[in-house]
């Protein structure tokens, strides 16, 4: 296939995602208001508790059986591979630009979370309709695409309230202790209390007999506090492993994880794997294919509504920020360069170890999911917690300002890789 004809594939739903991400912007300014704050508000809660969950269940539930589960199961554990390396390479963004504690969290979940459901709902339909695809009939190239595109939304929703809400929160809780710490009156009057501030003479004497006899005591005191620990039985290894899992899960927010959009896929898993159900449901002879075709109608809401919002979200990045440049710069690295390279490696990896079937499309999208730009829906958690709002807006601002660039690139060359 001509690399123009690769070109013009991957470049057309990027033009198409930009230009309606663009309709939202225009939207979104003040003399048009049309989305403004209060509208991109309830759009997002419609998309994010009606649109999203049909779309998710209705794609997984007419296109996935038993059979097409079991060669899909590589998916997942490529989504993690994703999430596990991008956060190796936040850490190492941290180490390099030194920004402040409450960002830590936002920077490790931009490198980790790629945008796994919307750009791939719009890309990957976009790209089997164009004339030069390499993936044949384009309905069925649809169909399929389609259901790989929900799997990976499902997967990465999971992951992102699981992993990224929790990093997000400890970051902001761990900078909401230092300030508290700061600000606290103990720490205040110990700092007017200093030997600077008190107005001491430096020929004072440093501690008077009553203090070194607190001392004495004080060390008394620890000393008997040692004894009983070591008297005391260690705690076995097992043990601190399960209270630490206990800790870890009851902080978890459950009803995060289990976000709309993850229950539409565990409804859609047991309607396509269930084959009494799905025979209830999936095909023009179902008796109750009216559910079926009310969430395909309702699911195709989401892609326009999710598009139309991240454009209106998009203009707060335009106030900019006191975020540093380098942070952006390693964010944009690291989506945009690192990422796709190890993910060409770790797919062409397990193509060749046999843990990935022979399908072009398949292939195509475990690609594809290393080259996305950041999860729109770190945004929200970062206005959860109040923590770097400004800051991601500025993020999410760049990297989908360079994702017509990247996107367009990195498809052009997956596209030559899977076809060649």
């Amino acid at each position: 296939m001509a690399l123009l004809d690769l070109f013009t594939a991957s470049s057309v739903p990027v033009v198409k995602v930009l230009l309606v991400t663009a309709l939202g912007s225009y939207l979104a300014v003040d003399r048009v208001n049309i989305l403004g704050d209060d509208a991109r508000k309830h759009l997002n809660n419609i998309t994010f508790f009606v649109f999203n969950p049909a779309l998710v269940y209705s794609n997984l539930a007419s296109t996935l059986t038993f059979e097409s589960m079991v060669e899909l199961w590589f998916m997942p554990f490529n989504i993690l591979f994703t999430f596990i390396i991008g956060s190796a390479l936040g850490w190492v963004v941290i180490q390099f630009t030194r920004p402040p504690s409450h960002l830590h969290g936002l920077i490790i979940g931009c490198c980790a979370a790629g945008n796994l459901g919307n750009l791939l709902l719009i890309i990957i339909p976009a790209v089997c309709k164009e004339r030069g695809s390499p993936f044949g009939d384009g309905d069925t190239c649809v169909k399929y695409g389609m259901a790989y595109a929900s799997l990976s939304m499902a997967t990465g929703a999971i992951y992102l309230w699981s992993y990224v809400y929790n990093i997000v929160r400890v970051s902001s809780s761990r900078s909401s202790r230092e300030v508290e710490i700061i600000d606290s009156p103990t720490h205040t009057s110990s700092r007017e209390g200093s030997p600077s501030s008190s107005g001491k003479s430096l020929t004072d004497p440093l501690l008077s007999s009553s203090v070194l006899i607190e001392t004495e005591d004080h060390e008394k005191g620890l000393g008997q506090l040692q004894d009983r620990f070591e008297s005391k039985p260690q705690v076995c290894l097992t043990d601190k492993i399960k209270q630490r899992l206990g800790s870890v899960f009851s902080k978890m927010n459950l009803k995060k994880i289990l976000a709309p959009s993850t229950t539409g896929a565990f409804v859609g898993f047991v309607v396509g794997l269930v084959p009494q159900i799905r025979g209830l449901l999936i095909g023009d002879a179902a008796p109750f294919h009216v559910i079926q075709d009310t969430a395909l109608l309702v699911g195709d809401g989401a892609i326009p509504a999710v598009t139309l919002v991240m454009g209106g979200n998009l203009l707060r990045g335009l106030k900019g920020s006191g975020i540093q440049k380098s942070v952006i710069f390693g964010v944009l690295a690291v989506r945009y360069v690192a990422l796709p390279l190890v993910g060409i490696a770790v797919v062409k990896g397990a193509l060749r170890l046999g843990l990935v079937h022979d399908n072009p499309l398949y292939e195509f999208v475990l690609l594809l999911q290393f080259a996305l730009p950041p999860a729109m829906n770190i945004g929200t958690i970062t206005q959860l917690f109040g923590a770097g709002e400004m800051e991601c807006s500025v993020i999410m601002l760049w990297c989908y300002s360079l994702a017509s660039v990247a996107l367009t690139l990195w498809s052009t060359l997956f596209l030559w890789l899977v076809s060649s």
